[in-house]
């Protein structure tokens, strides 16, 4: 229990701190947010990613937790994305939003904490990281990208001409995260080191990515209420619902009666599921130029409801 609480804990605080800025600085809020997006998202996220995975020891994180999270993940989005298209009758942009946040979940701050505390390893959320920014962000990113492209196919780019879409899907794939993420696996697979002059600083630099993202998010929370636009609330709803609900669910069935994975190891699967959406499905969707409120009440909504869920997944498994 006090490795929930200790992650929960942390995240609130530090969205409060945004929150708490954009209140005493709101001439300054729109300024600060527009200049730290890109800096999380080109320097200090994937700097987060490469020491997080540049000393794993991947062969403990492959050969079953990665996997789990793979399927999970695809089931979960499946089921949202099949509900949002032919129940809500959502177009492409939304429906994609919506299934990155209702699997996407925020193993990077609330998931290491409860990893190493509530199941003593950080193999699951480890592996989760892994899944997510080597082949679910790719692929959804890719996604977006030709979401974000089919709805401006006629601007072409700085220098004269439209991009083709492998263009399009070739940057999105090879983004600042999953590069870095892709560098750390490969100097874990390797055992290479960097020497003390360069790792310090690129730590420096990760340790900033988690802190600078929940101050962003939580400054972009001043003046807004979760299911304030009705357009969106169904979506909010089913998201919420599919991400704390159905995908815990879905974690302990593939991993218990597929891959039979029992005990403590199943606890953590099946915690790293129960997480609230990550924020950075928000710092993706602003990126590539798609409506965020969306994605901005899932996260909202699931981080405020997560705690309980959690604690019920340590209850009934732990």
């Amino acid at each position: 229990m006090e490795g929930v609480l200790f992650g929960f804990g942390i995240v609130l605080l530090l969205i409060g701190v945004g929150i708490v800025a954009s209140i005493l600085l709101p001439t300054r809020t729109a300024a600060m947010q527009q200049g730290l997006t890109p800096v999380i998202y080109y320097i200090t996220n994937p700097a987060l990613m490469f020491i997080l995975l540049a000393e794993t020891e991947l062969s403990e994180v492959l050969s079953v937790y990665t996997p789990i999270a793979l399927v999970v993940a695809a089931i979960t989005s499946a089921i949202y994305a099949l509900l949002s298209r032919f129940a809500l009758k959502r177009q492409a942009a939304q429906t994609a939003v919506g299934a990155m946040a209702s699997c996407y979940v925020n193993a990077g701050n609330i998931g290491i904490p409860i990893a190493l505390y509530a199941v003593g390893s950080s193999a699951p959320v480890v592996s989760v990281l892994l899944a997510q920014l080597l082949v679910i962000a790719p692929v959804f990113l890719t996604i977006f990208a030709w979401c974000g492209r089919k709805s401006t196919t006629t601007a072409p780019g700085p220098d004269g001409v439209t991009p083709t879409l492998g263009r399009t899907v070739l940057r999105s794939v090879a983004n600042p995260v999953t590069t870095g993420t892709a560098a750390g696996a490969l100097f874990a697979a390797t055992s290479l080191t960097l020497p003390p002059i360069i790792w310090t600083p690129l730590e420096m630099l990760g340790q900033a990515s988690i802190p600078l993202l929940l101050v962003v998010f939580g400054m972009s929370l001043r003046g807004q209420k979760p299911l304030a636009q009705r357009s969106v609330r169904a979506d909010v709803v089913l998201g919420s619902v599919v991400k704390l609900a159905l995908m815990p669910v879905i974690a302990w069935l593939v991993a218990y009666y597929l891959f039979r994975i029992e005990g403590t190891a199943l606890l953590g699967v099946v915690a790293m599921a129960a997480l609230p959406t990550a924020q950075n499905v928000f710092l993706f969707s602003a990126q590539f130029g798609l409506k965020v409120t969306l994605v901005r009440d899932i996260i909202l909504v699931s981080s405020l409801l997560a705690l309980p869920a959690s604690l019920l997944v340590a209850l009934l498994l732990g």
